[in-house]
């Protein structure tokens, strides 16, 4: 059957829409002029924009430069929008003009719709609230795309990314403390070196991802500014005075962030150095989070042929040709999503980078690929840990054959009995595949006492001090 459809008009001219959507003229050219992939734009900067209309109609009400009852319309219908009950009725992809416009009009035209419908208009009559002379009344795409970015970016953040790593340094700091007396031998350049503790190899984990957190923490504090009431270039030009900061102040009290009007709206309306920082610090964050997993998946490389001093979750099979295998798929998942955000973070930055004079024309990358890095490495996050750390247990007789077997304990004679003396004991000890005690005797450099004196992994572990 033939798609219903209704005439709807713009600055253009008329053009068909389907009957039964709420969206209207712009946004149906921008989805036959920008058919590109399936990238839509994310749902959370249209709840975000949702809250931008809702507070701009309070304060234009209170202002006096919009009715109260076109206002209060605007107010419903932007609400239900932002409470998700009108997905659907915002298709739009990521790849259309660079400042936003036409997701912006999207969500003008489905609030003006709404207030139609909901008083008994014609859908695409603009009656009686115009998506631009009141649902964009004080507003700019230009001011409040990237404050929406800015919203939605912070309130990921806060509410889901920051929480699971508090849930994931508390793993990894219970993994620290379980394995705290465990003395195995370290590896640099993944060659043998001298002992340390288990726990303290964990807890370089630990605190590698707090320090992460606590960037991104920092990094909030530029995403709180928002350029709100900048309207086209920063002037305000078209709002009326102290919309800005009235503005803002709703759309604190409606997301609970400290949010500030930004001092210089120029600043982050032609550039998003904010938006760069904070996708800087997640990706500072998968690179932690990769070094991580690589160590864990060396340690757990075997079980037989490997290094095998962590024994891992074995979640899945791991092969359909060798039957009983089974891999760190945990560790090749985030792997995965580490490698892939650090892609995203490089088009971020060569976006950030890309604007011109008063307009950065990257805005929907931008927000689509920080969104996206947020929810891929939360969700990585909250994987690793339940399936991964929380299950991991030390192969105790594994790592002290290793710890025995090492030559690097020699290092501990070393102040004794001299750097080359140290290294002929080592080298003798691997040609004549003797232990370093029998080396030493053999060699005559040290008593048998004094040898078994000095030479304590424990102690060269430093095993009493604090991770």
């Amino acid at each position: 059957m033939a798609e219903t459809l209704r005439i709807e008009y713009d600055s253009m001219g008329a053009i068909e829409v389907p009957a039964n959507v709420l969206w209207g003229a712009q946004t149906q050219r921008s989805l036959k002029n920008f058919a590109i992939s399936k990238d839509l734009i994310p749902l959370e900067i249209i709840h975000a924009l949702a809250l931008i209309k809702k507070a701009s109609a309070i304060v234009n009400s209170k202002l006096g430069v919009l009715d109260n009852y076109r206002g209060d319309l605007i107010i419903e219908a932007a609400s239900a929008i932002a409470d998700g009950i009108h997905d659907d009725q915002f298709p739009l992809r990521v790849w259309q003009t660079g400042s936003g416009t036409q997701t912006n009009m999207n969500v003008n035209e489905v609030i003006s719709n709404l207030t139609s419908q909901a008083t008994g208009h014609a859908l695409g009559s603009h009656q009686p609230v115009h998506p631009n002379d009141h649902v964009n009344r004080s507003q700019s795409t230009n001011d409040s795309f990237p404050s929406a970015i800015h919203i939605a970016a912070a309130l990921a953040i806060k509410e889901q990314l920051l929480p699971e790593l508090e849930l994931l340094v508390k793993a990894m700091d219970d993994k620290s403390k379980a394995w705290q007396k465990i003395v195995k031998i370290g590896r640099t350049h993944l060659q043998d070196a001298v002992p340390l503790t288990l726990g303290q190899e964990a807890s370089a984990w630990r605190d590698q991802i707090s320090l992460a957190q606590k960037r991104i923490e920092i990094s909030l504090l530029e995403l709180y500014q928002l350029p709100i009431g900048g309207t086209a270039l920063g002037t305000g030009l078209s709002a009326p005075p102290l919309f800005d900061k009235k503005a803002t102040k709703e759309l604190a009290i409606l997301t609970g962030l400290p949010l500030c009007s930004a001092r210089n709206k120029f600043a982050l309306m032609a550039s998003h150095d904010g938006l760069v920082n904070a996708m800087a610090h997640i990706r500072m964050l998968a690179i932690v989070l990769l070094k991580i997993v690589n160590d864990i998946r060396f340690l757990g490389c075997g079980p037989r042929a490997g290094i095998s001093e962590l024994l891992l979750p074995e979640n899945e099979p791991g092969s359909s040709i060798m039957p009983g295998k089974v891999n760190p798929t945990q560790c090749e998942a985030m792997a995965m999503v580490c490698t892939q955000i650090m892609g995203l973070d490089s088009a971020v930055a060569m976006a950030g980078a890309g604007g011109h004079l008063q307009m950065n024309s990257y805005k929907p990358l931008i927000g689509f690929n920080l969104l996206h890095s947020i929810e891929l490495i939360h969700d990585a996050c909250r994987n690793c840990r339940i399936h991964l750390i929380n299950g991991i247990e030390p192969n105790r007789p594994q790592i002290q054959r290793n710890l025995e077997g090492s030559l690097m304990l020699v290092t501990a004679l070393a102040p004794k009995i001299g750097y080359e003396k140290a290294s002929q004991i080592a080298q003798h000890a691997h040609k004549k595949n003797l232990t370093l005690r029998q080396a030493a005797i053999e060699l005559g450099h040290i008593s048998e006492s004094d040898f078994d004196l000095i030479v304590d992994p424990a102690s060269m572990a430093n095993l009493n001090s604090e991770n």
